[in-house]
Formats: structure tokens, C-alpha cells, sequence
């Protein structure tokens, strides 16, 4: 596997210079050498690098005096330092002035080439959640805390900018965890209300009666208990904005009064007469399927057409998934500073990980997951061991995406062709072994072995499979994927 990058070489040895320049061009890293530490300062100031290899002894500027001027240029830059047994104590002393590793003479060459993979990805790494950091401070600051930078999120962005400043009802929708009251929040700070109250009701929390009380006020002597009159989270929203959270859960009687509130802009408190105007914008979020709820009785079909007048519809995590490194290092930030755990990044395979996994609990369950990380760790990268085993072990499967012909298409071809490709991964990925195909299927070993015959599936020789039963070997995420390939074609 060829590698990319940029190194500086620094040694005052013609032959370790030509020895490293010789290794690391035949990875496929691009290499610069000096002979000298002030010839590396130089080239440290007019070239950008991924990585830097220094001798420590060297005459003239010393290794250690070559390290500190380079930090002062780029004090990102991991630094490889180079010493001789007699020496070490110098190069633990560089580790203290912050270079990122040391390599001992005489050195394997696997030993030079898995120090400086690591130092390169440690810089790609950082230089990744520095853009991704950047991306998030210039991200419009109209849209406080919501995270987003695909195409879905940009459209999403759009129809707030539009919407924003009408006096028009929106509703937001979306599977839980997506952020619905974010959206909410960010219709409100782009419309000429922001500086006006923003309230939210919890739709689902509340009793019938409770929830009256709490909209609309009462009046004294309304209900047992009440003392005194009281106002309304309406009149509390006079001028903003209300926003109701999970509004399929009201009552459908308070459902006819929340339409007055809309259609009219007057409420009356419980237990009063006196008719009450009120200026306020109703943003409602939910995720329940609002028409079926019309369609069964349990939702008012002319409150239906009165919310859905503008439509912000949230996509879930897993039709999204290149915000997942954005939404997880805006987390990592958060979430560190809280902790007082600063400058945190994960390794690239728990990135990985994450993007593999589906998220039902969408952005929320993320955002439990980069918490508990952040609470667990004592190194500054968060690696694959810090995340829960739920979201590790999850089949990273994919179902590929179909495009109907105008002709239509064979239901049953394209479902036997898809159950055949199925079948031919998990074997390929269990190493041609039935049984532990079977497994990672959750169905039984003649079942399949009668789908393999039935479909005419090309088994491995029964040598191979006898090579796979050798030594058991830990396999935590070799699970079956699907090729995106049209699947009506063979």
C-alpha cells in the first residue's frame, strides 16, 4: 500500500539521507533532504510537510535546537527524531520539547515506516478537525446548534433562511433525535421575532387539563386548587414564537382550542370569558405521520392543514452520513471543554466505526456516544475500545438503491438476484465456511447449504474450507455488504 505525504529529512549523514530518501520514496511519500539543521530550518519555512525526521546529532544547530526552531514554524508538525543508543537521553529530552517520537540506530526499516505512518496520520488527522472546527465557527450563526454541512442539512438551511421571516405556521418533522427543536429555535432567531420570547411546550408530558392551563391561563376558582389567576405560556409568547413539541400527542379538545388560537389570534383562560388576543408564531414539531392520525380519527384534519403550511422536514443520521465527522468532532469540542479535556480527536478507525452504524437514535445517539468517549478517556485520541459495543458490532450492511425502469421491474428477480449476492458475501466473508455463514445470517446451516444448491452457488474447494478451520480466530466486524452494483443485472 503506497502512501501519501510529505517528509523532511534532516541528517548531516550522506548516507542516511540517501538510505531514508530511498525507503520513503518507495512508499509513496514525496521527500526533502538537508544536510543540515539550518538547511532544515530553511526548507521547514518555504515547503509545507507532513512529517520531519531529525538527527539529533548533527554540528552547527544541533537536533534538539533543530526540533525548537521547526516547532516555532509549525508547532503541529510531528517531528521523528533520530539518535544512537549512547544519545537517548537527548531524545527523551526532544519528547519533552514536543517531538512526537524517536527511532533508535540501527533501526528496522518496518520500525522507520509505522513511526512515520503514525506521525502522518496524527497531521492528516489534526488537519482534518481543524477544517471541521473552522467549518463549524463560520457555519451561519442563524442556525445555533444545529450541525450540518450535506446537501440534505444545506436544503434544510435554505428553507429556514425563507421561511423564517413569515408570520406563516410551520411544522417541522422528523424521526426523534434529529433536532427538531434546534430547527425550531433557528426559524425563530432568523425571523423579526428573535428578540422576542421563544417558548416550548411539551406537548406530550401533560394532561388534557394541565395542558389548557398551562397554554392558556386560568381564571381563580377554574379547577380545585386554583387560588389565584394565573397566566398562559401563550401570553408569556406574546410577539415571539410558541413552539409545540410532539403535537400528534394533545388531546383532541385542546386540539380545536390550539385552531381557535391560529385562525383567530384569541384564547380564552380556563374557566374565563374574557376573550384574550395574542400575537404569537406556532412552530410544531412531531414524528408521527400526521395524515395517517387524520386518517384513524386522533388528529383534527383542519388543525392538520392549518400546521402544514410550511413543511421542514429532517433527514435522519443514516441518509447523511458525511455530517457524521462534523457533528462528532462538534461534540468532541463540547463536550471536552465541559470536561476540561481539550484538543481531543478520534483515531481514524473509530471514525470509521461511527460511520458504519445507522443510528436509530439519529443525532442524539450520537451525541451520548461522543460523551461517554470524552468521560472514559485518559489519552487525547479516542479509539475504537470507547465505544459501546452496540454500535461496534452493528452489521455494516446496505442495501443498495434500485432505479425503476419505465417498463417496471420483476419484484421477484430483483429480490432472488439480491438474496443471491447476499449469500455469495457472507461465504466470501466467513472464508467459504457454511456453518459460520449461517451464523452471521441467523438462519440454519441446511437452510442454507439448500439456498446455496437452489441458486447454483460456486463453493470454495473443500481444501480451502478445511484451511479456514484451523486456529479460531476473533472476527468482531466481518459481516456480509452488498454491492451497490444494479442488482437486476447478473
Amino acid at each position: 500500500m503506497r502512501h501519501t505525504g510529505s517528509i523532511l529529512v534532516v541528517d548531516d549523514e550522506d548516507i542516511m539521507r540517501e538510505i531514508l530518501d530511498a525507503l520513503l520514496t518507495r512508499e509513496g511519500y514525496h521527500v526533502r533532504l538537508a544536510s543540515s539543521g539550518a538547511e532544515g530550518i530553511e526548507l521547514a519555512k518555504a515547503v509545507p510537510f507532513d512529517a520531519a525526521i531529525v538527527d539529533v546529532m548533527m554540528p552547527g544547530i544541533d537536533g534538539i535546537g533543530t526540533l525548537e526552531e521547526i516547532k516555532k514554524i509549525d508547532d503541529d508538525l510531528p517531528v521523528l527524531m533520530i539518535t544512537a543508543f549512547a544519545s537517548v537521553e537527548s531524545a527523551i529530552a526532544a519528547m519533552k520539547r514536543g517531538a512526537f517520537d524517536y527511532i533508535t540506530k540501527p533501526f528496522k526499516n518496518d520500525e522507520v515506516l509505522l513511526v512515520v505512518r503514525n506521525a502522518v496520520e496524527r497531521r492528516r488527522l489534526r488537519s482534518e478537525n481543524l477544517a471541521l472546527r473552522q467549518t463549524l465557527r463560520s457555519q451561519h450563526q442563524s442556525f445555533p446548534g444545529i450541525v450540518g454541512r450535506s446537501p440534505k442539512m444545506r436544503q434544510v438551511f435554505d428553507l429556514i433562511v425563507q421561511a423564517a421571516p413569515s408570520r406563516s405556521t410551520i411544522l417541522i418533522t422528523g424521526e426523534s433525535g434529529t433536532g427538531k427543536e434546534l430547527a425550531a429555535r433557528s426559524i425563530h432567531s432568523n425571523s423579526s421575532r428573535s428578540d422576542r420570547a421563544f417558548v416550548t411546550v411539551n406537548s406530550g408530558n401533560l394532561p388534557s387539563d394541565l395542558l389548557e392551563s398551562t397554554l392558556f391561563g386560568h381564571v381563580k376558582g377554574a379547577f380545585t386548587g386554583a387560588v389565584y389567576p394565573k397566566k398562559g405560556l401563550c401570553d408569556l409568547a406574546d410577539k415571539g414564537t410558541i413552539f409545540f413539541d410532539e403535537i400528534g400527542n394533545i388531546a383532541l379538545e385542546t386540539q380545536a382550542k390550539l385552531l381557535r388560537v391560529m385562525q383567530e389570534r384569541e384564547f380564552m383562560r380556563l374557566g374565563g370569558m374574557e376573550t384574550i388576543k395574542v400575537d404569537v408564531r406556532i412552530v410544531a414539531a412531531t414524528n408521527c405521520d400526521l395524515r395517517e392520525m387524520v386518517a384513524d380519527g386522533r388528529f383534527r384534519e383542519d388543525l392538520f392543514y392549518r400546521l402544514h403550511v410550511i413543511n421542514v422536514s429532517l433527514p435522519p443520521l443514516r441518509e447523511r452520513k458525511e455530517d457524521i465527522p462534523v457533528l462528532a468532532n462538534h461534540f468532541l469540542v463540547k463536550y471536552g471543554e465541559e470536561n476540561r479535556k481539550n484538543g481531543l480527536e478520534l483515531t481514524a478507525e473509530a471514525l470509521d466505526v461511527l460511520t458504519d452504524y445507522d443510528w436509530p437514535g439519529n443525532v442524539r445517539e450520537l451525541e451520548n456516544v461522543i460523551e461517554r468517549a470524552v468521560v472514559l478517556t485518559s489519552q487525547p485520541r479516542i479509539d475504537t475500545n470507547l465505544i459501546p459495543e452496540n454500535v461496534r458490532s452493528a452489521p455494516m450492511f446496505h442495501i443498495p438503491r434500485f432505479t425503476l425502469p419505465p417498463e417496471g421491474i420483476s419484484f421477484k428477480d430483483v429480490i432472488t438476484n439480491v438474496e443471491k449476492r447476499l449469500i455469495e458475501s457472507t461465504l466470501e466473508a466467513s472464508g467459504g465456511v457454511q456453518k459460520r455463514a449461517a451464523e452471521l445470517l441467523h438462519i440454519k446451516p441446511t437452510t442454507l447449504n439448500e439456498m446455496i444448491k437452489r441458486y447454483d452457488i460456486k463453493l470454495r474447494r473443500k481444501k480451502d474450507e478445511d484451511a479456514d478451520e484451523g486456529p479460531a480466530t476473533s472476527v468482531s466486524r466481518v459481516q456480509p455488504r452488498l454491492s451497490t452494483a444494479d442488482p437486476t443485472r447478473e
